[in-house]
């Protein structure tokens, strides 16, 4: 859902668990959630797992220095299975870790575990919202002990790789909108060398074994090695599929659950058709910037008009197609960078900024901000790590045309209406045309017995989830509410400032209470150029 290498595809960015009783925190899944045969056998491996982390706990420790998360956040594992259909089996460990609540014993409500996206994107920064004091979640860490984890196969939980880090970083230099039958051929022959990749150098055990409903169930294994009866989650981007996943299958364990800028949960868009619904999605958002651009040409000169901005971006765009900038960016490089402002009103500014400079004669700048620095030998293994996890996701969680005349045929017509992302996109997931272990069907998200209210907050024009996104999760978790933001469309809501979504969030997270209906919210503020 991204162009390799740089931004996540559907992303934004401590428990301090007195004894309880082992067995509150383990309960049986709901029976066939997710094959509609009854208690599967995956389903009681799930149980199995469940009940061996509450016994075990997690063992807190400091965190590694390298990890980057200074005391007091502290860190820990909790081991899964690989294949919950056989729990006995080889084992693989998840990296966890936890801040306090920082009010009293009285005021604390357990742990509130976070995803932050993907997939492949890791929660381990979610504790420092505390100790780099975010004004947005001080309420909720009175409450709340503030866990992070790294998924399965991501970061420090037995990464998983598809390719080297280090060519991975280079990128690719040919254009991802192809000018001929022969750019295409490339770009195919790329795709099933990927795949390829994914098998040689993750393994077909593991590699079949990286899918959203294993996820949810690592979830629940979590829950129970915090020894919590019942899970307090928030869920951002593709995290919010995990919640409706979670929510389908493990409904009973649910205590809080928001989600935040939705995927949508029905099974005909997972995933093939939830790319292209982005693509149309992102061309809107970066029509959005554009206007904003031009409404500050005063201080970026890149034209009074969306058109004006629109062909300075053109001529960029022909300028590194024809020779790269500076010799290493070209038009892959281009979009990846420059697809961080429909992704996030934080990136508005910086990106005008620096192609403000290039147009102005400043093609360092461009050069600085775009190209990849094959120095940061631990941020391309991380860079590659993710796209790795992404891809393996993605297309083992369901079905993908194998037939090229579908993709081309549907990239050639959107490509018409929606330039900027599509063929970038096309390419980044076209290893799932040729994927080489067996794809799984996506479970049927539904409202089960015991899922409790679930929060839901989504911005109208959103490009990496789009609004319809929301609408359908609402309509499948029955009891759920909807706080849109309205005429904003900033990826991942409830890290901005806004009061109409906070303190309403606050208020579901500390007292479980919503409003009596859906809410709409004025949008949060405007970037300032």
């Amino acid at each position: 859902m991204r162009p390799r290498n740089r931004v996540l595809a559907l992303g934004s960015a401590g428990a301090l668990v007195t004894a309880t009783l082992i067995a509150g925190a383990v309960a049986t899944p709901a029976a066939g959630a997710n094959s509609g045969q009854g208690q599967d056998r995956e389903s009681r491996g799930a149980v199995i797992a469940a009940e061996r982390a509450a016994k075990a706990g997690i063992d807190w420790q400091d965190c590694p220095a390298d990890w980057g998360l200074a005391k007091p956040i502290q860190c820990g594992y909790v081991s899964v299975p690989i294949d919950y259909a056989d729990p006995y089996g080889k084992q693989i460990k998840l990296a966890v870790d936890r801040i306090g609540n920082t009010g009293s014993k009285e005021e604390r409500q357990g742990a509130l575990v976070y995803n932050p996206g993907g997939p492949g994107g890791s929660g381990l920064r979610f504790p420092t919202r505390v100790t780099n004091k975010n004004a947005i979640w001080a309420n909720v860490a009175k409450a709340y002990d503030f866990v992070g984890f790294d998924p399965r196969g991501v970061g420090h939980s037995a990464p998983i790789s598809c390719a080297d880090p280090q060519k991975f970083a280079e990128g690719s230099k040919l254009d991802p909108v192809p000018d001929s039958e022969a750019d295409k051929s490339i770009q195919r022959k790329l795709a099933r060398e990927y795949a390829q990749g994914c098998l040689q150098r993750t393994g077909r055990g593991m590699l079949q074994q990286m899918t959203t409903p294993n996820t949810v169930r690592d979830l629940d294994v979590i829950r129970a090695a915090l020894g919590e009866q019942k899970l307090n989650f928030l869920g951002v981007s593709y995290g919010t599929y995990l919640g409706a996943v979670y929510g389908t299958m493990f409904p009973g364990h649910v205590r809080r659950m928001v989600v935040d800028s939705v995927v949508n949960p029905a099974r005909e868009n997972v995933w093939y058709q939830a790319n292209l619904n982005q693509d149309v999605a992102f061309e809107g958002r970066w029509k959005d910037w554009q206007d904003w651009v031009a409404a500050n040409d005063a201080t970026y000169h890149l034209g009074a008009t969306r058109d004006a901005v629109q062909q300075q971006w053109l001529k960029l765009r022909a300028t590194a197609k024809k020779s790269p900038i500076g010799g290493v960016v070209g038009p892959n490089e281009l979009i990846s960078f420059f697809q961080s402002a429909p992704y996030y009103d934080s990136s508005w500014a910086p990106v005008a900024r620096v192609f403000s400079k290039y147009v102005a004669g400043d093609t360092q700048a461009l050069v600085d901000a775009a190209a990849p620095d094959l120095s940061d030998i631990a941020g391309n293994i991380s860079s590659e790590n993710g796209n790795a996890v992404y891809t393996a996701v993605e297309c083992t969680d369901a079905k993908w045309p194998t037939n090229w005349k579908t993709w081309d045929r549907d990239n050639t017509r959107l490509h018409k209406t929606a330039p900027f992302m599509t063929w970038a996109n096309a390419w980044m997931n076209l290893p799932c045309a040729t994927w080489p272990v067996k794809q799984q069907n996506p479970v049927d998200v539904k409202t089960g017995k015991g899922l409790p209210e679930v929060l839901i907050v989504q911005s109208t024009r959103d490009a990496a989830t789009p609004y319809a996104g929301a609408v359908e999760l609402h309509k499948r978790f029955k009891g759920s509410r909807l706080i849109t933001e309205k005429d904003a469309g900033s990826h991942g809501v409830t890290g901005l400032a806004n009061p109409c979504i906070n303190e309403r969030v606050d208020t579901y997270l500390l007292t479980g209470k919503t409003d009596s209906a859906d809410v709409t919210c004025a949008p949060h503020a405007t970037p300032k150029a």
